[in-house]
């Protein structure tokens, strides 16, 4: 069923049987207005989780106790110097290594029940 938007007069399709009045898309978006871009942190510079040091010392001087700024230690401390971890790179096992991998542990596993069921026939315990 098309019925017309209330406000433009412009034909709304695929609305129930029992409508009566319509407001189109565009008129609703006239009302509420556009959707704004989400804002993207800008980043600071400093390294993550500098606010979390006991001490950082910014490139420019400033010092940082726990996140706080100490403007009257301001140049007095060298910059600290932050390494990278490395990274280790994660190699993926195929699904063939998975079930070789698989296997093996299932031969070690059928090994220790013989040898254990040998043990009991010949009266050896594991006191």
């Amino acid at each position: 069923m098309n019925v017309p938007c209330q406000k433009c007069s412009r034909v709304v399709n695929n609305v129930g049987e029992r409508t009566i009045k319509v407001t189109c898309s565009w008129c609703t978006l006239s009302l509420v207005g556009m959707p704004k871009e989400p804002i993207q942190k800008v980043s600071s510079g400093r390294p993550a989780g500098w606010h979390w040091m006991a001490q950082f010392v910014d490139k420019d001087g400033s010092v940082f106790h726990k996140g706080v700024e100490q403007p009257k230690l301001k140049g007095t401390i060298k910059p600290t110097k932050i390494t990278p971890k490395k990274k280790t790179k994660i190699k993926r096992r195929s699904q063939e290594e998975i079930l070789l991998a698989r296997q093996a542990e299932k031969k070690v596993a059928l090994k220790k029940a013989v040898q254990k069921q040998k043990d009991f026939i010949n009266h050896k315990f594991g006191d």
